[in-house]
Order: structure tokens, then C-alpha cells, then sequence
């Protein structure tokens, strides 16, 4: 698919996001082991949660529109195939954690894309519990009981993290992962307000073993990560004013908001509420004005890692040198999103120099229309979008059908916007 974008002089009008993509895959694995079953409403139709429901069916959940029926932390049954993560790294590291402490050995396998991704990070902390792990491919499960460890984590990775805690929820003792810079707390949360034994303390998180979860009954928040496309969009179209409803707004996830709003974008709240222990809120964002370059360093980057290609778009319309650096994490996604992103901007006449960890960016420039690829890569699609829409004339972008994986009504919802 080759999504044709033009150019647009201001956007208006209110949009309900996508239900947050790292809490439907959080809300499913949990409700799918929660005594009793779970109303789950607003999950994510993208493919990578749809490839989480997918592999819990597998394994003997059933899951049906809002509804996850709750087999107990024990209750799982063996699939008669590898389980197809698709191109989601999120169901793969998730699902090894929980699976990691079965009786039974699940093998997990995915895309071309996902089977190059990492997954020794994961693979290693399950060993040191006492599971039976290996990659690749990624085997887990069937040995003895797990015991509980404090992992000091070698790089930010919530998903990681999230892997590790739901194996501590079958493990003897206390299951602990101290964190170089705090990630995401989706999981914990949720854990919380299921009633497991979860506590933090600054970068420390843990989990003791639970008998049983309390079933979930949740509207899923709309999904920052999505939300910050139009924040940035609408930012940076003159005469703009767009209303985002329902956003998650967890402060693990806001940090492209605050990082936005410190260079002279204008992002207003309004309506604010919990959700399951999530705070939500209405988004406002209107033209920026007195604008600033951005710089983004290691600790900065961990907080916004899904955010970062649509931010080096916003670089390219700010005055000065923006820097993005820390976010070496980028070149092993979907895509190499830093080079995707990178290449991208250029063939628009953006200045962008690509670094291994990330972008030195100089502007403002102005864009033109080009026909750019998206690597296969929804992120990236969906920023060089954003791009298409500051600058002249028309883009065309490659392989636009992948902005399915996290958001697949964002083209309808552009045009609604424009």
C-alpha cells in the first residue's frame, strides 16, 4: 500500500485514539490467569494485541470481543503448535515470562522482523530464576519451580521487566528488577489492582508469589503513543486545535508531552480521571509558538522510546540543533527506525545526520513532498505521515499498510483531521 499525504495548513476536531497497545497486551495476560473471568473494554484492534489474544486462545483462554475468560495462574494448557507472536516483541517477551513457569515447554516464533529481534535479555534473568529457556528459537517452560531473584537490569526495557514479574508471580520468595532509569509501570499496576504482592521503591520493583489474581474490569485508556502523532502534528500546522479523548496519561508515558510543551508546544489536560489505577486524561494541543531545539539524552530517551521518530519530525521544524541521543534501542525494533527515519527526512530536505544512538538535527527546514519507504515499520510510517502533512506539495509512503500493527484507522483519522 502507498499512502499519498499532502501538505496541511492547520488541523481541528476531536479523536478517540487506539485503547493503549502495553496495556491490552498487560490486561489479556493477566486476565487470561485471573481467578474468574475479566471485562476488558477498548483494547487495541492493532496486530500485535491481536497476535497476543491469538497465542492465549492457544493456550486454552477464551477470549471473545471484551471478554477473557480466566483460567486461574495454573489453568493454562499446552498449544499443539508454536505460538505465532507475529511482529509483536511485546507478545514474545511477555509471554515468555509468563510461560516460563509452566509445567508444560512453549515455543514462541514470530516474523522474519521479529525473529531478528533480541530476546536473550529475557532469556537470561528466566535461567537465572531456575526456568528452562533458550534461544532461538525461543523455547520456554517445563522445568521446576521458578525461585525468586533481584535482577539488575543492564538497559531500560519495560518489557523485560513485565517478563520477569509475571514470573515472580510463580516463584518462591520475592522476585525483584532494579531498573538503570524507570520504564513504563503498567504492570505493576495492574498487578496491584488485582491484589498481587507488588511494591517499588525509586527504580526497585517486586513481586511475591500470588495464590490467585482478582479478574479485570477495565476501559482501556487511548494510547499516548498514538496520541503523541497529533500532538506534534498539531503543534507544529498553524491554526490548529485538536482534542485527544480518553489518553492514558501514566507519568512513565508523558514525557514527550512535557519534553513538547518545554520547547513551546501547547498541550492542555482537561477531564481528568483513573482508570484500574491508570490515570486518563483529555488532550488539547494548539500551534506552538517561541520555539526551542530539543535535547534528549539517555535517561530522556528510555521514557519515550516509541515517541522518538515522530520527535525527530518535530526537530526538523524547530530553530537550532536538536540532539536525540541514548536511544540506541531504535536500531533493533520493527526497523532500524533511526536509519528508516533518518533517510526518510532527508529525501523530504530535512538535515538530519543519523548517529548510532540516534539524530543530530538541524532546523527549522522546509519539507518537501517525496516518495519515502516505511521500512515496514508502523512508527515510522506514521512519523514520515506527520512530516507529509508539514510539508509542500504530496508524499507518498511505501508499505503504509503496516500503521495496522499499533493503529489501524490513523489514515481515516488524518484525513478527519485535515
Amino acid at each position: 500500500m502507498i499512502a499519498t499525504v499532502r501538505g496541511a495548513r492547520h488541523l481541528s476536531g476531536e479523536l478517540k485514539v487506539p485503547g493503549d497497545k502495553s496495556i491490552s497486551h498487560r490486561a489479556l495476560i493477566l486476565g487470561a490467569i485471573a481467578d474468574g473471568d475479566s471485562h476488558v473494554r477498548g483494547l487495541s484492534t492493532g496486530a500485535d494485541v491481536q497476535s497476543t489474544a491469538g497465542c492465549l486462545r492457544s493456550l486454552g483462554v477464551a477470549i471473545d470481543g471484551s471478554f477473557v475468560g480466566g483460567s486461574g495462574l495454573r489453568g493454562l494448557r499446552r498449544s499443539s503448535a508454536p505460538l505465532d507472536c507475529g511482529n509483536s516483541g511485546t507478545s514474545m517477551r511477555l509471554l515468555a515470562g509468563l510461560l516460563a513457569a509452566q509445567e508444560f515447554e512453549s515455543e514462541l516464533a514470530g516474523d522474519d522482523s521479529l525473529s531478528r529481534r533480541p530476546m536473550d535479555r529475557v532469556v537470561e534473568p528466566l535461567r537465572e530464576m531456575g526456568a528452562r529457556a533458550g534461544w532461538p528459537p525461543l523455547r520456554v517452560g517445563g522445568g521446576g519451580r521458578l525461585h525468586g531473584i533481584e535482577y539488575r537490569a543492564p538497559m531500560p526495557s519495560a518489557q523485560v521487566k513485565a517478563a520477569i514479574l509475571l514470573a515472580g508471580l510463580y516463584a518462591e520468595g520475592v522476585t525483584a528488577v532494579v531498573e538503570p532509569v524507570k520504564t513504563r509501570d503498567h504492570t505493576e499496576l495492574m498487578l496491584a489492582a488485582m491484589g498481587a504482592g507488588v511494591g517499588s521503591d525509586g527504580l526497585r520493583v517486586e513481586v511475591k508469589a500470588a495464590e490467585r489474581l482478582e479478574p479485570l474490569d477495565i476501559d482501556v485508556p487511548g494510547d499516548f503513543s498514538a496520541a503523541a502523532f497529533w500532538l506534534v502534528a498539531g503543534g507544529l500546522a498553524g491554526q490548529s486545535n485538536v482534542t485527544l479523548l480518553g489518553v492514558g496519561v501514566n507519568p512513565t508515558r508523558t514525557a514527550l508531552a512535557e519534553l513538547l510543551a518545554s520547547v513551546g508546544f501547547h498541550v492542555g489536560r482537561t477531564r481528568p480521571r483513573l482508570e484500574a489505577h491508570e490515570p486518563v486524561a483529555n488532550l488539547q494541543v494548539w500551534p506552538a509558538s517561541d520555539l526551542k531545539p530539543i535535547q534528549v539524552d539517555r535517561e530522556l530517551a528510555a521514557r519515550m522510546i516509541d515517541e522518538l521518530p515522530v520527535l525527530a519530525v518535530a526537530a526538523t521544524q524547530l530553530p537550532g540543533t536538536s540532539v536525540i541521543a541514548g536511544a540506541g534501542e531504535l536500531r533493533v525494533k520493527e526497523s532500524d527506525r533511526i536509519a528508516a527515519m533518518a533517510d526518510g527526512l532527508t529525501a523530504m530536505g530535512a538535515d538530519v545526520v543519523a548517529q548510532d544512538d540516534g539524530w543530530v538535527i538541524n532546523g527549522p527546514r522546509s519539507l518537501e513532498g517525496a516518495r519515502v519507504d516505511s521500512a515496514g515499520d508502523h512508527r515510522v510510517a506514521m512519523a514520515l505521515a506527520v512530516a507529509a502533512l508539514m510539508a509542500s506539495g504530496k508524499t507518498e509512503i511505501a508499505g503504509a499498510e503496516c500503521v495496522d500493527i499499533s493503529y489501524p484507522g490513523f489514515f481515516d483519522h488524518l484525513e478527519y483531521l485535515v
